[in-house]
């Protein structure tokens, strides 16, 4: 039996076309040799049984009132689930002075402090809300700069309208 050429024209040299099967591999065994057996050990790279024998419901007992199904393991108690922790109060109030700080612009360094506080009880309580801490934090700061530099553009425009003032009132 002879293989085909490889496709696209090429032909291996270690392969002729007069040969009838495939060059031998020296680390395979020859037909009649016997095949070398491996070891039968335990793999030492597999990873542990993830399921290990054993029934998974020895030792538990029944809820009470209810009764098992036919055919079923008695079932686990119904814990629930677990509540999220309790938002902050402090930290709301204190996002809502920072965002009505966009239009009062009054509110927004009184909402920041809030933040400051509202992330200190966080951080003792555990209750939730940093997240809105944080934000009121932010938006609070940003936003009180941006009140000082228009207040600081406001003050430099009346100093400047009172000096051209002097100087136009002068020159007559």
């Amino acid at each position: 039996m002879t293989y085909p050429p490889p496709s696209g024209g090429w032909n291996d040299p270690a392969w002729s076309s007069q040969q009838s099967s495939p060059p031998a591999d020296p680390a395979l065994p020859v037909s009649g040799q016997p095949i070398p057996t491996q070891p039968t050990g335990p793999d030492p790279y597999a990873p542990a049984d993830p399921y290990p024998g054993g029934d998974p419901y020895a030792g538990m007992q029944q809820v009470p009132g209810q009764p098992a199904p036919a055919g079923y393991p008695p079932a686990y108690p119904n814990y629930g689930y677990a509540a999220p922790p309790k938002t902050n109060g402090l930290a709301i109030a204190a996002l809502v002075l920072a965002l009505v700080g966009i239009t009062s612009c009054i509110t927004a360094p009184v909402g920041a402090i809030l933040g400051h506080v509202a992330q200190k009880q966080i951080r003792q309580t555990g209750e939730g809300g940093e997240g809105m801490a944080k934000a009121a934090i932010i938006v609070g700061w940003i936003l009180t700069g941006l009140l000082v530099l228009a207040i600081l553009f406001y003050v430099a425009i009346i100093v400047f309208a009172i000096t051209q003032a002097e100087t136009t009132s002068t020159s007559y």
